[in-house]
């Protein structure tokens, strides 16, 4: 049997909510046929049965949530639960259940008359994401540069929980060693120059509630392993101005880091160079950091010189 063009479009949803709504529910209904009538125990294979079931649940309910983000996006007003399951199709339980996650987490936000609008924590995570996009185009040039001049490897990360996370790598082509990390993913701070550039800089008590969240994991026998040990290495970073990865992350490398500061002093992000600990041997070190602390300067500099600029633009003009 053939469908002409126009059947077609019409069975089609009609825009990205429906898309989302209609994945979910087809996922849905996929695993209750795929379910066996009498099911049988198989030691030998159960585990990674359940396993694939279990991530295509997952991935029902989450784009059942993303879906239900993207209703409340595209709508003009705030929506109830009855309205929500009627655009979506949704079961009432199920539907509460989605909105009952979102709620706890920030990402929608519980409006008077028990109404449903996206949260603020969505417009926080939207100008990070902006910041850090904007942070990463306008630093490049800066950390090629060093990485050229140096033949190292040069990272950019940004503060993340009690995590770095990497926001560019930029490898110079003669480099001698190839690092493991990748843009995108992340380190724990105490184990990682970049971490303890930006944790020494923070007001105290921050740092120490960022500290009081770690669980400490040795990747080699030079990580540090406990809160008191962590706080002396940031005193040593403080008094000399840049930070040391000795091989905590990964043995046979080195990392020498410092932070990139804001006009009132306070780390945005902070950079770093890694190489084999051979060639950033400990006599190397100092000369090392020396270029690393300048273009840090030059970064943070030119980062503060943009935002004055920007403010002095949008500052009203005095009337002539």
């Amino acid at each position: 049997m053939r469908l002409d063009s126009a059947q077609i479009s019409a069975d089609r949803p009609r825009n990205s909510v429906q898309a989302r709504a209609a994945r979910a529910k087809r996922g849905k209904t996929e695993l209750n046929q795929a379910k066996p009538r009498q099911p049988q125990v198989d030691t030998s294979s159960g585990s990674s049965d359940c396993s694939a079931s279990g991530d295509r649940y997952k991935l029902e309910g989450l784009d059942r949530v993303v879906a239900i983000m993207d209703l409340l996006g595209e709508s003009n007003d705030c929506l109830s639960l009855a309205e929500i399951c009627k655009r979506m199709e949704l079961r009432k339980s199920t539907a509460h259940r989605a909105l009952m996650a979102l709620e706890h987490t920030g990402l929608i936000e519980r409006a008077p008359g028990n109404r449903y609008r996206l949260g603020l924590k969505l417009y926080d995570m939207g100008n990070r994401a902006v910041e850090q996009v904007d942070l990463r185009s306008r630093v490049y040039p800066y950390l090629r540069r060093l990485a050229l001049r140096l033949g190292e490897t040069v990272h950019l990360g940004v503060l993340h929980g009690t995590r770095v996370v990497y926001l560019d790598k930029v490898e110079a082509v003669n480099r001698r060693v190839c690092i493991s990390s990748r843009t995108g993913t992340s380190n724990p701070v105490y184990s990682t120059s970049l971490g303890k550039a930006i944790l020494a800089n923070l007001p105290h008590e921050e740092a120490l509630s960022i500290i009081a969240g770690i669980q400490f994991k040795p990747f080699t026998a030079k990580t540090i392993s406990s809160k008191e040990e962590l706080l002396s290495a940031l005193e040593r970073v403080r008094r000399r101005g840049y930070a040391i990865d000795d091989e905590e992350m990964e043995i046979g490398t080195r990392c020498v880091g410092a932070p990139i500061l804001d006009g009132e002093g306070r780390p945005i992000a902070a950079m770093s160079v890694s190489g084999s600990a051979s060639r950033l041997a400990a006599h190397c070190v100092p000369g090392i950091a020396a270029h690393v602390l300048r273009c840090a300067k030059e970064i943070s500099s030119a980062l503060e010189g943009r935002r004055a600029n920007i403010e002095r633009s949008h500052s009203p003009k005095a009337p002539q």
